[in-house]
């Protein structure tokens, strides 16, 4: 039995797609259910299910964008800085290993070597090596809170994509926006990446901090020349002329941009398609807004 935490949002519901179409017996609870943002509600859901592992999927994201996190403060440290020590009070009491979705945000950049950065690289982009979204500082205190626990995964996850067309998915955001920032990024394929989540625990691979991204880093230009190619939208791309225009015009706090390196991951036996492999697969199989998600087959 598998515990799944924040099941219901962008994340979660591709865990639970997943772990639907492999008949892994799960229990997805909602905060509603259960408030497990408290360490004793949280014990008590343990206790009665008595699962072997614990994925959360649960955290603050801000809507439409991360701009929100820096007006709804609290709520944002609460679900990404607090929670995961939470969890990892209560699983550690028990024993139980789990999974936490974390993020590549907490980095700008590369590193000065020219190459993506490490896990074991400290994050320059948090409340400690300012300027940083709050987004990115809570998500930063949010894996320090996990520093030295023996029993979890720390997946990062960066600028998530699929083929199914929504107002989180990094594609759909490009066909949408008014303009585009041309910036430099690791992305990840979100099945891609709930795959490589469940492998890590299936092959009991060493717990600790993977970055989950697909092999390579892309240009903002070069994933709209991909859709252009593959779809026809009928619309002109415009660009800003730099970040200080992307700032001024629409933005309310820094951006991430990064390159991380996944190699750690490739090391364990896990494997991550290209990127453009992934992005083209992903326009290939394009489903517009209006499909019924709940009926798709995970690949």
């Amino acid at each position: 039995m598998i515990i799944l935490l924040g099941g219901s949002g962008y994340v979660g519901s591709a865990f639970a797609r997943k772990l639907e179409f492999l008949q892994v017996n799960y229990c997805s609870i909602s905060r509603s259910q259960v408030d497990y943002t408290q360490r004793s509600r949280l014990i008590e859901l343990i206790q009665g299910v008595k699962p072997s592992f614990l994925i959360n999927a649960a955290g603050y994201t801000g809507k439409p964008n991360v701009d929100a996190c820096e007006i709804h403060k609290a709520d944002c440290l609460l679900g990404n800085a607090v929670l995961p020590g939470v969890i990892r009070e209560a699983c550690e009491q028990f024993r139980l290993p789990w999974g936490h979705v974390s993020s590549g945000c907490i980095y700008n950049g590369q590193r000065d070597d020219g190459r993506g950065f490490r896990e074991i690289d400290k994050p320059n982009f948090c409340f400690r090596s300012p300027p940083c979204s709050f987004y990115a500082g809570s998500k930063a205190l949010g894996e320090e809170c996990l520093q030295d626990s023996e029993y979890v995964f720390v997946w990062r996850l960066r600028i998530p994509f699929n083929h199914i067309d929504c107002e989180r998915n990094y594609l759909s955001k490009l066909m949408r926006y008014d303009r585009l920032l041309d910036v430099t990024n690791s992305i990840t394929h979100l099945d891609d990446f709930v795959d490589a989540c469940l492998k890590s625990w299936d092959l009991r691979i060493p717990f600790g901090v993977y970055n989950i991204t697909n092999t390579g880093s892309i240009t903002t230009r070069e994933v709209v020349t991909m859709i252009q190619q593959k779809i026809d939208l009928e619309r002109e791309f415009r660009f800003f002329k730099n970040e200080m225009e992307f700032m001024d015009s629409v933005a309310r706090t820094p951006r991430s941009s990064c390159i991380l390196d996944n190699g750690k991951l490739l090391a364990a036996g896990i494997p991550m398609r290209d990127l453009r492999d992934a992005i083209s697969e992903a326009l290939g199989n394009w489903l517009p807004a209006k499909t019924d998600i709940a009926a798709i087959v995970p690949s």
